[in-house]
């Protein structure tokens, strides 16, 4: 099975994006599994700056008993590595990769990962409105993280109208960005490549959906932030996760990972 699917998130932030992860990876995501880092460090290749990471997702309790009975050995421990926004995760039988580009406009653009013909014209693309409620199921549903009803202290943002995008293009004091993600997924269990691909298909825009909606209700807490803030943030954050590891014994570490991703939460059904 091979598919690809592509996301468009239209947001008004950039140091958001990076906040939100580093104060999610302190977070716990239940079953004794979530994402341990390994790295996360600046880098410069190629005249291009940014942070490097990797982690390790932990997914075992995350995905339906039907794919942990034949998911191959090691398959729901998947590796990412990441330059800035551009995560790419992969084993032998199975593969996700998740590439993204952040581009300063309201989602116009048209095949931005520079696809093939063929693929892009296979390519399904979906449009996620962070500020629209039929989106969101009803157990998922947090009022204090509806974009729809949430209003800034500190900028006076929000709520999201229905016309919120249209507003936010003609607004030119307003910094805002498009998230633009291409999700590829590859599994090579025939028979069941239809309950994997309805499954992953669900959890990646349920995630994206979830994640962006909190985002943005917590801008209070991360738009007065710098990238220096950021930066200092995750070499704390690291620090935090580190002395954990020295703490934890091998009986716990098959227990708790030593770092949790609060967003991993919404892949369990």
């Amino acid at each position: 099975l091979r598919f690809v699917r592509k996301f468009r998130v239209c947001v008004c932030y950039q140091v958001g994006q990076l906040y939100t992860v580093a104060e999610a990876s302190k977070n716990e995501t239940g079953g004794g599994e979530g994402v341990e880092v390994l790295v996360n460090e600046p880098y410069e290749k190629d005249g291009e700056k940014g942070q490097y990471t990797h982690k390790i997702y932990h997914l075992q309790s995350k995905v339906p008993g039907i794919i942990r009975m034949i998911a191959p050995k090691g398959s729901l421990e998947i590796h990412e590595k990441a330059w800035n926004a551009y995560p790419y995760c992969r084993t032998s039988e199975f593969m996700i990769k998740i590439e993204t580009w952040h581009k300063p406009d309201m989602g116009e653009q048209e095949n931005v990962h520079g696809l093939d013909k063929s693929t892009w014209d296979a390519t399904e693309i979906v449009n996620i409105d962070i500020g629209d409620r039929s989106c969101v199921n009803q157990k998922d549903y947090k009022a204090e993280y509806d974009p729809a009803i949430f209003k800034s202290e500190r900028t006076g943002r929000g709520p999201l109208g229905p016309d919120w995008k249209k507003e936010l293009a003609n607004n030119p004091d307003c910094p805002h960005m498009c998230a633009y993600k291409l999700v590829t997924v590859e599994f090579k269990q025939m028979l069941v490549q239809g309950k994997i691909e309805s499954f992953i298909q669900k959890v990646e825009q349920r995630l994206f959906t979830l994640f962006h909606r909190q985002l943005f209700c917590t801008i209070d807490n991360w738009v007065h932030l710098t990238m220096d803030d950021i930066r200092r943030m995750e070499e704390e954050t690291k620090k935090e996760l580190d002395e954990v590891t020295e703490r934890t014994s091998d009986s716990d570490k098959e227990k708790y990972t030593i770092c949790r991703i609060k967003r991993l939460n919404y892949m369990s059904s």
